[in-house]
């Protein structure tokens, strides 16, 4: 009874566990559920479930064996982790690769960014009852993977970048089917928004849930499509350009609110420009080389073993001599799909790295959980962890 005589209904607080098997936490991961009925009071993020130990295996295998590896942290976007991993060591040992090999790398970033997005949204409608979008996310998905095969023989993990370069050079026709889908891609993106973008229940499930201010979302760390969401123009891309990213002309999207929706946004536009860096990467690719001509560091391509079988021998001699890399520490960052992605290596001069910490933007965006959901009910928390995209490989490393 109140002051006035009148019956209070009170909800008990309960703690519910959601996960790690719930289809909607995106792998193995375990929220503590602080409820009060139906509203959320507090979610603790319950993690290490997936731990494999990778920076204590990157410290006892030699710089180039790691590259397989990381593959398997965000294994949706198996390019950028090599990508970022090869770079922070070339900057460790003062390597610079040439500019097509540049090209290279900037057109199987961006068509890895488009495919992780795709998978994303996908996966989010999903998560809220939007069965057909993730069938055709997942149409357009299989034309990446299958020029990803082309590249390399593998679709979802693919140990192509190299130290010093990539494994090989594009593939005779490669250009003409990229070029194919980014042709057709853009109307694609039309459908999806066709499907989600006006959809009232749609905007009912993602507009003003998970909201969270530019202010926090610095102050947590937050990067990528989860920190642009909220209005902040920071893209590693355009703010501290690596490859040549600088010569491209793409936009950096923004959201308004900081809500689900803004997230969703963010990335749907992401995957329009991705498409429009590639286009104009196909455009200006110059001939010649894809990797540095340092057989100390760089094994000969695949072209080269079958032509000149003295390369391939004299850079195992040197490996097997004992190159060592420098002293010194190095931090490399990328513009991840979810991201900022960075490796963080510290050499003794071995030819092991004696210290590597990687800085996983799944695992950084994921302690947004919490102020994103407290005060929501608890069938939003399912909209807030697909608007931030984890994936647990590089959560729990």
């Amino acid at each position: 009874m109140d002051n006035n005589g009148n019956q209070e209904i009170t909800t008990k607080e309960v703690t519910l566990n959601m996960g790690p098997q719930h289809p909607s936490t995106h792998g193995v991961m375990h929220l503590v559920l602080h409820m009060q009925g139906e509203k959320i009071i507090r979610v603790v993020p319950d993690i290490g479930f997936l731990h494999r130990g990778m920076e204590k295996i990157a410290e006892n295998l030699l710089y180039p064996q790691f590259v397989p590896y990381t593959d398997r942290l965000d294994y949706l976007s198996s390019m950028t982790n090599n990508l970022s991993y090869v770079m922070a060591v070339e900057k460790l040992l003062g390597i610079d690769i040439p500019e097509r090999g540049k090209y290279v790398r900037v057109i199987v970033s961006e068509l890895s960014r488009i495919s992780s997005h795709l998978l994303a949204v996908g996966a989010w409608g999903l998560d809220l009852g939007a069965v057909t979008l993730v069938l055709y996310a997942f149409r357009e998905r299989e034309m990446i993977m299958d020029l990803f095969e082309m590249l390399c023989g593998a679709r979802l993990t693919y140990n192509y970048m190299r130290i010093g370069g990539v494994r090989g050079d594009l593939p005779p026709n490669f250009k003409e089917k990229c070029k194919d889908f980014i042709d057709i891609f853009p109307k694609r993106v039309d459908e999806y928004e066709q499907l989600l973008t006006g959809n009232r229940i749609w905007l009912q499930r993602n507009k003003n849930v998970g909201v969270i201010s530019a202010d926090d979302a610095i102050n947590l760390g937050l990067t990528g499509p989860s920190l642009r969401g909220s209005g902040v123009t920071w893209d590693i891309r355009k703010d501290t350009p690596y490859l040549v990213y600088d010569r491209f002309d793409f936009k950096v999207p923004t959201g308004e609110n900081g809500d689900c929706f803004d997230r969703y946004m963010c990335r749907v536009e992401e995957m329009r420009q991705a498409a429009r860096i590639v286009a104009q990467a196909l455009e200006q690719i110059p001939d010649g080389p894809v990797n540095a001509d340092l057989p100390e560091f760089v094994p000969p391509s695949r072209k080269d073993i079958t032509t000149n079988m003295e390369a391939l021998i004299h850079h195992f001699k040197l490996i097997s001599d004992g190159f060592k890399p420098p002293k010194g520490e190095v931090y490399s960052s990328i513009e991840a799909p979810k991201g900022e992605l960075g490796f963080y290596i510290v050499s003794d001069g071995s030819e092991r790295p004696f210290r590597v910490k990687i800085r996983a933007p799944s695992f950084v965006n994921l302690q947004s959980v919490d102020p994103m959901a407290r005060g929501a009910y608890f069938a939003d928390v399912v909209a807030v962890i697909s608007s931030l995209d984890p994936v647990f490989g590089e959560v729990d490393k």
